[in-house]
């Protein structure tokens, strides 16, 4: 951890009071799973937190921004700057993924790199930093990393991986795509779904999410990723 302090003091001039705080929302539950005997809190409580304190942060940015869009418009932007694969992507931007703590069979299996993973570990920071030092810490760490990418342009067309996926699979006729979830697991607060897309009844990808059209969403980008790729 830090390494990690270092980084948050150099790079966004965060320092946390209290370091426990920091530890927790870096610790997958994969990891708190392996060292049950230490007694080692994970971090799906700040993650619900820090949900809660981006969604209203960046609804209040909106809101503020664009006092001419509509509500409909407002809520389209938001929910591409808070799904998973944009929270994971300012994980990545800040490096949290070099960080976090994960079990050893969650590392062997790409854990690192999984958006999932990623997205709720941004959420968990946020979490953390609201306890530690309040809102106003949270809206200036998200006016370092996010807003910048919003006020670039980058939120403000939404991809339809699942449209984009028919037009491109019709285009010499019907062909009948179906969304099948696999397993769905986590406690209530933070469901993780995987889903199967399959043509014709031949399964073609998988994705995953915290609801089923996130995972709908990213079983379809893979599945376009793989027909681009020819494989």
């Amino acid at each position: 951890m830090k390494a990690l302090e270092k980084k948050l003091a150099k790079d966004f001039n965060i320092v946390f009071a209290d370091k426990e705080l920091l530890g927790t929302a870096f610790t997958h539950t994969s990891y708190a799973n392996e060292h049950r005997l230490l007694n080692i809190s994970h971090n799906e409580r700040l993650e619900f937190l820090g949900d809660a304190v981006l969604q209203l942060t960046i609804s209040r940015y909106l809101f503020d921004k664009y006092p001419q869009r509509a509500e409909g418009d407002l809520s389209k932007m938001r929910s591409m700057i808070v799904r998973e694969e944009s929270l994971a992507g300012f994980s990545r931007d800040c490096e949290f993924d070099r960080y976090i703590k994960l079990g050893k069979g969650e590392e062997k299996s790409g854990g690192r790199k999984r958006d999932t993973i990623l997205g709720d570990l941004f959420e968990a920071f946020l979490g953390a930093l609201l306890l530690d030092a309040g809102i106003e810490a949270v809206e200036t760490f998200l006016g370092q990393v996010v807003i910048p990418q919003v006020e670039n342009g980058n939120y403000e067309r939404v991809t339809d991986y699942k449209t984009a996926l028919q037009e491109l699979l019709q285009v010499d006729g019907d062909v009948f795509i179906d969304y099948e979830v696999l397993k769905e697991s986590g406690p209530a607060h933070s469901k993780y779904f995987e889903v199967a897309v399959a043509v014709n009844h031949k399964q073609l990808s998988h994705g995953a999410g915290r609801s089923k059209k996130l995972a709908e969403q990213e079983a379809a980008k893979n599945a376009l990723e793989k027909l681009q790729r020819g494989s």
